[in-house]
């Protein structure tokens, strides 16, 4: 995947960056004030919303990091950019009747997760089918959607202690798998050969398990002291993260191999070990 790769709202190019370490598409958030308002100059188009509206340039400038994008000389500079959540945001500050248009259009490059908050199985039909179409196992496919279900609860108790900027996800999900795994979640897909892909995607059973387990004991251990906040959960991250840690060390030791392997189900071309 292109991780600077351009996208277009009528005839309208707006960069975007992805971001490896929260799996997170950033868009410039200059060319969609440009594409929503088609203004001479958009920057100061921003700027003025900005103090217009003090309670969006707050939100922005907390939420929004500068991105390295590439401009239209070819040259990479830092711009603001805004994730999906962050660029709705923005668009229901701007008066445009190109507002819908964009949201639909938002939707149709790459965040179908909008349409599945209001329909949830059809999300979980669409990744078994995708998973299908790249040949999981419906073993394997059972064993990641009870995973991610486990996933799913523990994100819900965050979102509702306290936790709320996608950085603070990805710092908790990251102390859990260092802690169960004993390697950081980059170093991970480092391992498996992945780059902007979902670790997850790419686990072996044993590694969705222990996943699985480091996180339900996550959550349980919140939940019974009511941690709330980022040092709170973090503590708990590390508890939980232990415990998985522990049952695999046992394992390890009785098997003689390690759960954290280089298997992968990259295509053909690039694998350098695929599951069986």
């Amino acid at each position: 995947m292109n991780k600077t790769a351009l996208v277009v709202f009528e005839s309208k190019k707006i960069r975007r960056y992805y971001d490896d370490e929260t799996e997170t598409w950033y868009f410039s958030v200059i060319d969609v004030v440009e594409a929503l308002t088609v203004s001479k100059n958009p920057t100061d188009y921003l700027k003025k919303l900005r103090k217009r509206d003090i309670e969006l340039g707050a939100y922005l400038g907390t939420n929004c990091p500068q991105v390295e994008m590439v401009t239209e000389t070819g040259k990479k500079r830092k711009t603001l950019g805004g994730s999906v959540q962050h660029i709705l945001r923005l668009v229901q500050a701007i008066p445009s009747p190109k507002a819908e248009p964009f949201k639909q259009w938002l939707a149709k490059v790459g965040y179908e997760r909008l349409q599945d908050m209001s329909d949830p199985a059809r999300s979980l039909d669409r990744a078994r089918e995708y998973w299908r179409e790249h040949g999981r196992s419906e073993k394997w496919i059972q064993q990641r959607m009870m995973g991610q279900e486990t996933r799913n609860k523990l994100t819900d108790y965050w979102k509702d202690h306290e936790i709320t900027k996608e950085e603070e996800y990805a710092i908790l999900t990251n102390i859990i798998h260092q802690e169960w795994s004993g390697v950081s979640v980059k170093k991970h897909k480092d391992i498996k050969g992945l780059k902007s892909q979902n670790l997850r995607d790419h686990m072996n059973e044993a590694e969705l398990i222990f996943t699985a387990l480091a996180e339900l004991s996550t959550r349980q251990i919140a939940e019974s002291v009511d941690a709330t906040g980022m040092v709170e959960n973090a503590a708990a991250g590390e508890k939980g993260g232990k415990i998985a840690k522990k049952a695999r060390l046992e394992l390890e030791s009785k098997t003689g191999k390690s759960v954290i392997t280089s298997e992968n189900y990259l295509p053909p071309a690039k694998k350098q070990k695929q599951l069986k």
